[in-house]
């Protein structure tokens, strides 16, 4: 999905409209010793019967998630691309 590395956006922060500065949002590094994960690896462990998080079937494509920067205050907020999306979004000038 192609779409523009600059959009005019709406600044909660500076309460204007403005030319924001668009970017993908990545995840952090996962904590090894969060609850999640360890309920998750708890599952995982052991013998026989079907295995937790080992799925046969793929998603197609996920809803992206673009951080908007702000050019005046420099704040970031989230947006979530409303489709879901193939493959990668592609930033094009």
């Amino acid at each position: 999905m192609k779409y523009p590395k600059e959009i005019n956006a709406y600044c909660p922060f500076c309460k204007r409209h403005e030319q924001h500065k668009v970017r993908l949002a990545s995840k952090g590094k996962a904590r090894s010793l969060s609850v999640g994960n360890r309920k998750h690896e708890r599952k995982l462990m052991g013998h026989g019967g079907k295995r937790a998080g080992e799925k046969s079937v793929k998603k197609q494509g996920k809803r992206q998630k673009l951080v908007l920067e702000c050019p005046s205050c420099k704040k970031k907020q989230e947006r979530v691309v409303g489709t879901r999306t193939k493959k990668k979004i592609e930033f094009n000038a």
